[in-house]
């Protein structure tokens, strides 16, 4: 099943709007799509960085190349 997509209405500065579709090469759609993704990984990235020192990993680093 496909993914479920909700139709709104939004009013946005002209030139971020414009910059922002310059910068992706895309549309309105998709770059609105592109913004919405990437906060949701700055919010990941950031929620991983509080982990910093929190936790004890192991490696050998030898045994992961190969």
């Amino acid at each position: 099943m496909g993914q479920r997509l909700k139709k709104i209405t939004v009013n946005v500065p002209e030139d971020a709007l414009d910059n922002a579709t310059r910068i992706t090469g895309k549309g309105i759609t998709s770059t609105i799509v592109a913004g919405l993704h990437e906060l949701e990984r700055r919010a990941k990235r950031s929620a991983l960085r509080q982990l910093k020192g929190k936790v004890r990993l192991t490696l050998d680093l030898e045994k992961t190349r190969r």
